[in-house]
C-alpha cells in the first residue's frame, strides 16, 4: 500500500523533534533500504522544520499502521496526530531501477 503522509508538528515541538530526530532518521533510512519508504522530507516554514512528508510503500495496511504507531515522531509527541493526513497514492515506477 502506497501512502503520502503529511504530518505537521505540534506547536513549539522543535526541541522534541531534534531530540527524536536520530531515531527517526535511523528508522527511516532502514525502511528506505528495504523499499518501504520511498522518500521523506521535512516541511519548512520560516527556515525551521514544522512537519514531515513521507511517501510509503508497505505490503499492507497493518504494516503501515504498525510503522505509524511506532514512528519516533509519533511516540515522541512531535507530530500532531489531529493534523496528520494519510493519502493513498500510486507512485510512478522509476525506469532507471
Amino acid at each position: 500500500m502506497q501512502y503520502l503522509v503529511i504530518a505537521y508538528d505540534y506547536d513549539n515541538a522543535l526541541d522534541k523533534r531534534m531530540e527524536n530526530r536520530p531515531a527517526h532518521v535511523e528508522g527511516t533510512q532502514k525502511l528506505m533500504a528495504e523499499g518501504k519508504i520511498i522518500s521523506a522530507c521535512a516541511l519548512i516554514e520560516e527556515e525551521k522544520m514544522v512537519g514531515s512528508s513521507v511517501l510509503t510503500n508497505f505490503e499492507d495496511d497493518n504494516e503501515f499502521d504498525e510503522w505509524l504507531e511506532n514512528e519516533p515522531y509519533v511516540t515522541g509527541g512531535v507530530w500532531n496526530m489531529d493534523e496528520i493526513q494519510v493519502v493513498p497514492v500510486k507512485v510512478m515506477p522509476n525506469p532507471s531501477k
